[in-house]
């Protein structure tokens, strides 16, 4: 089978399309041998900030020499996009034999999707004899595939309502799920300055590591530079790439992490500054610009909105959500700011229709008269339409599957490069 047969055939296996634990999970890698994936491992949960974070960690260690692999989802346009080493997608072939693997270690155990996919990963990894690999939690923490694996150094990037329908109603509930990807002894890192009680409260009863931003290291804007600190003293380095207000407390904790590593300075810097995952505000300059980000929660979003606040001018928004997201919440964080909102359907299971969208959209803006378009590439078209004649520039945000639709798009007329 090609690598597109066996992404089909695993979407068969498993009567759902997410099924949290890891019972059925862990005899399938003890079989296969790979719950030491490499010499030291990373995992990152958070509901947002998790793949900048890990972006930072793999292009620091590629610029200290290390040999780095690097799993997360979900993908933007392809599959390989999830497992790298040395910042260099998996093939076809890779993915394939890996897959074969996995079948061959499972027998009758009905794995998801993403425990498959997380298991196929994991046995590249092992067998290519790493000196690290960063692996970021697909849903919550506990539970997630991911969990599998005994991290060196786990961390937590932020938690906000998102997913509460597997994993809790509130911060609380959330964050015990996410923290629940801590180790006895093991480094436990925060990046946000306020987590939940529940957090701590379970680093502290397990006996981790705890180490939060604002009292065990934090990183300072010096306006061209940033300081950080920490217990091994101070680091000046240049500021990220990405450009979210929320990439310095990305930065923060992944250079925590890198100094717990024995990462050389200069590598973390050059690492922190160039890390750029695509869809995380891209800028495409151009007439129109057009800004791509995969935000599809209050909280992502309440960054973009800070963003365009800095950047002002006038903006058209193609925006399409799934249907399990807090549409309403996400269209209140950028109230005022939008001039034009292109509202685009998703197809698949948890997909909704624009009309749906638009309902829910207009629950939260009732002043807003959105256009109405079946699927992302026709209301992206429309919307660079509308905003060559104005000067407007075009964001598209919602989803990864939103960001990879447009992707895909503003390739096909030399926006962007192909794959």
């Amino acid at each position: 089978m090609d690598l597109q047969t066996w992404l089909e055939r695993l979407l068969q296996l498993h009567p759902k399309d997410i099924e949290l634990g890891l019972d059925r999970v862990r005899p399938v890698a003890e079989t296969l041998g790979v719950l030491r994936p490499a010499r030291r491992v990373v995992t990152v949960a958070g509901t947002n900030g998790k793949g900048s974070t890990v972006a930072m960690l793999e292009s620091a260690a590629v610029a200290a020499g290390w040999k780095v692999g690097a799993y997360t989802s979900p993908h933007l346009q392809r599959y390989n996009e999830r497992v790298r080493v040395q910042g260099v997608e998996a093939s076809d072939a890779e993915l394939v034999e890996a897959f074969e693997a996995v079948d061959a270690a499972r027998g009758e155990v009905p794995l998801t999707y993403f425990e498959f996919g997380t298991l196929a990963a994991l046995w590249l990894f092992r067998r290519t004899r790493l000196d690290l690999v960063v692996l970021e939690v697909g849903m919550g923490g506990r539970l997630d595939a991911v969990n599998l694996v005994d991290a060196d150094i786990a961390i937590l990037t932020t938690v906000d309502l998102d997913h509460q329908h597997w994993l809790g109603p509130d911060r609380e509930a959330i964050g015990r799920e996410k923290a629940g990807i801590f180790r006895p002894g093991r480094p436990a890192l925060i990046g946000e300055r306020e987590p939940p009680a529940s957090v701590l409260e379970f680093a502290a009863g397990l006996g981790a590591r705890l180490e939060r931003r604002g009292f065990h290291f934090d990183l300072r804007d010096r306006g061209a530079r940033l300081r950080y600190h920490d217990v091994q003293g101070e680091l000046e380095m240049p500021r990220p790439l990405l450009a979210a207000p929320a990439q310095l407390d990305n930065a923060a904790v992944a250079v925590r992490a890198l100094r717990l590593l024995r990462m050389p300075a200069a590598a973390i810097a050059r690492g922190v500054a160039s890390a750029a995952p695509a869809g995380r505000l891209q800028r495409l300059p151009g007439v129109p610009e057009v800004v791509l980000d995969v935000a599809h929660n209050p909280q992502a979003t309440a960054q973009l909105a800070a963003w365009l606040d800095i950047q002002g001018g006038s903006t058209r928004a193609v925006f399409a959500a799934l249907a399990d997201k807090d549409v309403q919440g996400i269209a209140s964080e950028l109230e005022g700011r939008i001039a034009g909102w292109h509202l685009a359907g998703l197809d698949g299971p948890r997909g909704q229709s624009c009309e749906a969208l638009a309902e829910r959209v207009r629950a939260a803006l009732p002043d807003a008269v959105p256009s109405l378009h079946a699927d992302v590439p026709s209301a992206l078209e429309a919307a660079l339409s509308a905003a060559a004649e104005t000067g407007q520039r075009v964001l598209v945000f919602g989803s990864f599957q939103t960001v990879g639709a447009a992707l895909a798009v503003l390739g096909r007329i030399g926006r962007v490069l192909g794959p």
